[in-house]
């Protein structure tokens, strides 16, 4: 046995009796040493209190850490990025943020707001390791990465802003907007529902699953199996209480989210990112990269919202480089 994992006990010790060095670690009551995981790591968030799922992939000198949409979805549909960032030697870590999929989903409601979000982004950069790393956002991962920024911006090598924009006022004059793309018949029937704030009328979830989402959210048909799998383990409470109960209609308490005339004071290297036909206004994407002090754009003229999915060639062919480049 090759002697040079083992130490000698001290004087108090047995004579002669060897231990492996891991038994003077600080024991990981979450991982147990000693074992291979694939990548997963749990976590812990709020203190202790609960845990949360991360996965590594791939290895490198750039590390991102990836914040996934929702509020309340998970890390799936962001599995596009296997098949791009580790042959470019990025090393990247998905993370379940709590309350979703392979994390802890403790049923309290006090948890849900953006404040201890960024807290806990905060701790799972601690519990990883990381500094001077790649926060990438997506969707509402894009809101939280901009507050984290705001809050933690020392830690940070680069951002990424993808698929989102600075202030709700601007998203909803854009999904106002998105509702024209409904046949005329389409179009007053779901203004009369959400007039009545039927949201959970299955006639509304219809026109928005067949209508509009296969033109805004992932214009591939049929949706890949992650984009579907991310829905299918969707936590809805989360999402009622901090969206709403319409991805077109904010009433949670992210209602007032605006950004814009903070978006000066992150100096950090940032791509804002986004799709010709995205929910999310092209412009305000532009817009983002305009206000902030070393900030450039990419706008993927033939994706939607997850154009990591419906415009790869577009979307890799920006973020790549730009990872690279940090």
């Amino acid at each position: 046995m090759d002697r040079r994992h083992f130490i000698g006990m001290s004087a108090a010790g047995v004579a002669g009796t060897l231990l492996p060095v891991s038994a003077f670690a600080a024991p990981d009551p979450l991982n147990p040493p000693g074992i291979r995981t694939a990548g997963i790591r749990m976590l812990p968030v709020v203190g202790g209190k609960y845990k949360v799922w991360t996965k590594k992939i791939g290895s490198g000198a750039t590390k991102v850490l990836l914040l996934h949409g929702g509020p309340g979805f998970s890390h799936d549909y962001l599995e596009a990025m296997e098949s791009f960032l580790p042959e470019a030697g990025i090393e990247f870590y998905y993370y379940d943020q709590l309350g979703s999929n392979n994390s802890d989903q403790p049923d309290d409601p006090s948890l849900w707001t953006l404040p201890r979000f960024v807290d806990e982004v905060e701790e799972v950069r601690r519990g990883l390791g990381l500094d001077q790393f790649v926060l990438y956002g997506h969707s509402w991962g894009g809101l939280l990465a901009i507050d984290y920024a705001l809050k933690y911006q020392p830690h940070l090598r680069g951002l990424v802003i993808s698929n989102m924009t600075a202030g709700i006022q601007s998203y909803l004059k854009r999904t106002a907007a998105l509702k024209n793309l409904l046949p005329p018949a389409r179009r007053a029937r779901l203004d009369a529902l959400e007039a009545r704030q039927d949201f959970d009328n299955p006639e509304y979830e219809a026109i928005m699953m067949e209508d509009l989402y296969p033109q805004v959210i992932c214009r591939i048909k049929p949706w890949p199996e992650p984009v579907m799998r991310c829905f299918r383990v969707a936590n809805l409470k989360i999402y009622n209480q901090m969206q709403g109960k319409s991805e077109f209609v904010v009433t949670g308490n992210l209602k007032d989210w605006e950004r814009w005339d903070r978006l000066h004071e992150i100096p950090t290297r940032t791509l804002s990112i986004g799709a010709q036909y995205d929910e999310m206004d092209p412009d305000d994407m532009r817009r983002i990269a305009s206000l902030m002090p070393r900030a450039r754009a990419a706008i993927c003229p033939n994706g939607s919202h997850m154009c990591m999915w419906d415009d790869q060639a577009n979307y890799f062919h920006a973020l790549v480089p730009f990872l690279k480049s940090l």
